[in-house]
């Protein structure tokens, strides 16, 4: 009986295990931790644009992705 109880809390445990792991896969929840504010990314970008670093389109994708918050 005592091998019996362990084999099933084995089993609940991975079960539980599993369940935990699978909802740290989810990708529901959006964080955005800016660690530089919006305007010394937009003037990053255009000196980047400026000194030939990106293309226009480049730069006019990324500044959209900043304002955007991506």
């Amino acid at each position: 009986m005592k091998r019996f109880h362990a084999a099933v809390m084995i089993a609940a445990s991975l079960v539980a295990t599993a369940m935990l792991l699978t909802a740290c896969g989810s990708d529901s929840t959006h964080v955005t931790n800016r660690l530089v504010p919006l305007a010394q990314e937009e003037t990053d970008l255009k000196r980047a644009l400026d000194y030939g670093a990106l293309t226009q389109s480049e730069y006019e994708e990324q500044l959209e992705k900043v304002r955007n918050g991506q």
